[in-house]
């Protein structure tokens, strides 16, 4: 139950989320960090979901990356496959949006791993309203990819109940 937006453009990443932290209809939290920096600051990782699933898997794809010299999309693929077939990491409720100065990875439980089309990913209960935004936003304005992610969430938020305008945002030069 969050926003987790992710945008490329002119040479940035931007990937952003909101703050929100819900247990069924009430607010637990409003300023979480569900957006962080992993492998020495070259990918950012953000997490919807379980916060505890998502923070195991966000350690997960951290040590893919060490095992796999920083290949993002080798480490997602590993990590998936291991979500997938481990009894333990089967049974974790959590999507990730992962990227690097190469390329925005959506990585599922399913074994999903996902580049998606036009450098905009989102993952979460807010996703689709923030990524019908940023997409509108990429085609048709000039915003940098910061702008258009900051927009983009502050249109998730004013849509989705399980989403607030408390927005971490983390920034790769591509």
């Amino acid at each position: 139950m969050t926003t987790i937006l992710a945008v490329r453009r002119d040479n940035r990443v931007v990937v952003g989320g909101d703050g929100q932290v819900s247990l069924g209809n009430n607010v637990m939290k409003a300023g979480a960090r569900k957006v962080r920096r992993i492998h020495d600051g070259s990918v950012v990782c953000g997490f919807a979901g379980s916060t505890a699933d998502a923070m195991t898997l966000s350690e997960k794809l951290e040590a893919k990356l060490g095992e796999y010299s920083g290949n993002l999309l080798r480490a997602a693929v590993e990590l998936a496959k291991d979500w997938r077939s481990d009894k333990y990491l089967r049974r974790l409720e959590a999507m990730l949006v992962a990227a690097d100065n190469e390329r925005i990875l959506m990585i599922s439980g399913n074994g999903d791993v996902v580049e998606p089309d036009e450098g905009v990913a989102a993952i979460g209960s807010g996703g689709f309203y923030a990524l019908a935004a940023a997409r509108a936003l990429r085609r048709n304005t000039d915003l940098d990819a910061r702008a258009i992610t900051e927009k983009s969430l502050g249109i998730a938020a004013e849509l989705c109940v399980f989403t607030n305008d408390r927005f971490t945002i983390e920034e790769i030069e591509a």
